[in-house]
């Protein structure tokens, strides 16, 4: 069996393994929903100002919360989920297996991969349902490019992560510290047009508020054109080959003492 159906019947495993657990597959779901209701609710029909014109909170927070649902699925549950396997020493016993390295970890991306697409159906029929946000039909295919290089890009970058989580207790801690403080100044949770402008900067280092941008300005009714935003998608794209590089050099699959 070649190295892609190992890796497909690993994602199938994986799967099954997150539907048996209850927890963990409700609060994955509900977390971003719960979001997306609680922002509409504070800030009501209100509008912002964005490139073009003002739109209402909705449209704002729905390719908001899609950006920290992928984020949420592909590299928070990445980075912790994998560090949890190598405490238990469950990444080492694969390695003793036949199973190519690449297959485990692909079956484990593709999983993740899988849920980000779900949560980006529930969120994306929620805004359209319940508070009238526009589907940007004339934009899918950037909307599907920015989903996919932003979720290949953080399954690589939490990957990464893990070479500097000590342990499983740490990982939580580790992974929230180094992503929470990020989505405050990155457009997610809070609008960034009236921040300072040093703190701008200092968000577009890194990727969150560039995959943010690429989905806002597919969301945007002012934006004209296909809805690419090439400059976005070269800095994610840019970021992701940077965590498979210390991913390559540094993921162990050895419990670390």
């Amino acid at each position: 069996m070649n190295t892609a159906a190992l890796a497909l019947r690993q994602a199938r495993y994986e799967m099954r393994a997150f539907w048996r657990n209850p927890a963990a597959a409700f609060f994955t779901f509900v977390f971003p929903l719960m979001f997306l209701v609680i922002f509409n609710v504070v800030f009501g029909n209100g509008t912002i100002e964005a490139p073009g014109g003002e739109i209402n909170f909705s449209t704002f927070y729905v390719p908001a919360i899609l950006a920290f649902s992928v984020i949420s699925a592909c590299y928070t549950n990445i980075a912790i989920s994998v560090s949890f396997a190598r405490d238990r020493g469950v990444l080492k016993r694969m390695r003793g297996t036949p199973m190519p390295a690449l297959a485990y970890l692909g079956g484990r991306i593709m999983q993740a991969v899988a849920v980000a697409l779900i949560l980006v159906v529930i969120v994306i029929a929620a805004g359209v349902v319940f508070y009238g946000v526009e589907f940007p039909g004339d934009k899918l295919p950037a909307l599907a490019v920015s989903l996919i290089v932003g979720a290949a890009a953080f399954c690589a970058l939490g990957l990464a992560i893990t070479a500097v989580i000590p342990n499983a207790d740490a990982a939580p801690a580790v992974v929230n510290a180094s992503i929470l403080p990020l989505l405050f100044i990155s457009n997610i949770f809070i609008p960034t047009s009236q921040a300072p402008g040093w703190l701008n900067d200092f968000a577009s280092i890194f990727p969150i508020v560039h995959f943010a941008e690429t989905l806002h300005g597919v969301f945007n009714p002012f934006e004209t054109g296909s809805g690419f935003e090439a400059k976005s998608l070269a800095v994610i794209a840019a970021w992701g080959l940077a965590g498979v590089a210390v991913a390559v050099r540094y993921f162990t699959w050895q419990p670390r003492k």
